[in-house]
């Protein structure tokens, strides 16, 4: 979902120092160095009603930067995962379920919001805006790279409302969207009926072909697979086969976002479950880039492209893969 995707759908963290977008890819195999330890800003920076009502999942705690050291030892002390739990008792069922409710009901309703352009948002879900924004720009510029999309087949697998699937059909792209919501993807379907117009001269781009599944259940075999902002919904053991499956659908590439699990994003994330909303919201987990490098490799496939996408409360790695 593209965070339902998405981005992000449940876990935003400060880089309070500035807004870092970095659209740049390095074709190196390296990993691209993390800025030094962040100063987190105080209180007065963003309230505790700009965060909760943007954040309904993983509510971020924003305390000095000195506070930071002394909350690992208050975290030992909480219980995130007895929550989680309850919430998948809720609905029946794991984390898949979990998705698929909140995404139906008051999930699809904010991150709509988010997601489109409407004024009626606060800073921080503006904020996250522009990141998922951002990190959808630089996918584009990652398939457009190596020439036309012009008849290139892609799988949007999560598509949410469609942020990235109808920039694909405008630009000739043949394009299968999908999306574990209905909610989601009928929403996307409007959003393509208004914008995918015929041009003056009478030609109009191939309406995208939507339809509602979850990962594990898509099928076919395609250009490009994109995957934006779906895997922070799921642990890395489920992720593994996830990425594998979607390996298997693409021919040439397959492009990931996700949240990165580094030891600064793990304790501010474990930080905000110290907080939790007062919505029920989809479990955020976070992925090392390593195994995710890993999870693509045992299935021949290997990292060509990494970039990174900042802003104050959106963070998403984005990766290119190509087979060996």
């Amino acid at each position: 979902m593209a965070f339902s995707s998405s981005l992000w759908s449940s876990l935003f963290v400060p880089n309070p120092n500035r807004t870092n977008i970095l659209p740049r890819f390095s074709h190196k195999s390296s990993k691209p160095p993390l800025s030094p330890a962040f100063a987190i800003p105080p209180l007065s920076t963003a309230t505790a009603a700009d965060v909760s009502g943007a954040i309904d999942g993983t509510t971020v705690a924003v305390v000095s930067g000195g506070f930071v050291a002394a909350l690992a030892a208050v975290l030992s002390l909480t219980d995130p995962e007895r929550r989680r739990k309850m919430q998948a008792e809720e609905v029946g069922g794991g984390d898949k379920e979990v998705v698929r409710e909140y995404f139906n009901n008051s999930g699809f309703q904010r991150w709509k919001k988010i997601y489109g352009d409407t004024d009626e948002v606060n800073r921080v879900q503006r904020d996250i805006r522009l990141g998922h924004s951002k990190t959808v720009e630089s996918t584009l510029l990652m398939l457009k790279d190596e020439g036309s999309l012009q008849g290139v087949t892609v799988c949007d697998a999560g598509c949410g409302t469609g942020s990235l699937s109808i920039p694909l059909a405008k630009e000739g792209a043949v394009v299968f969207a999908s999306d574990i919501s209905a909610a989601m993807v009928a929403e996307a379907e409007k959003q393509a009926k208004e914008q995918l117009v015929a041009s003056e001269d009478g030609s109009a781009p191939v309406m995208p072909k939507f339809a509602v599944r979850d990962l594990e259940s898509l099928d076919g075999k395609y250009d490009t697979v994109v995957c934006l902002d779906v895997l922070i919904h799921y642990p890395q053991s489920k992720a593994d086969g996830m990425i594998a499956h979607l390996a298997s659908l693409a021919n040439n590439r397959l492009i990931l976002s996700f949240a990165p699990k580094t030891f600064y994003y793990d304790l501010l994330k474990r930080v905000g479950e110290l907080f939790p909303g007062p919505s029920k919201a989809t479990r955020a987990y976070l992925h090392s880039e390593a195994d995710v490098e890993r999870a693509l490799q045992k299935v021949g496939w290997t990292i060509r492209r990494r970039g990174l996408t900042t802003t104050q409360f959106y963070f998403a790695k984005l990766i290119e893969a190509v087979p060996m």
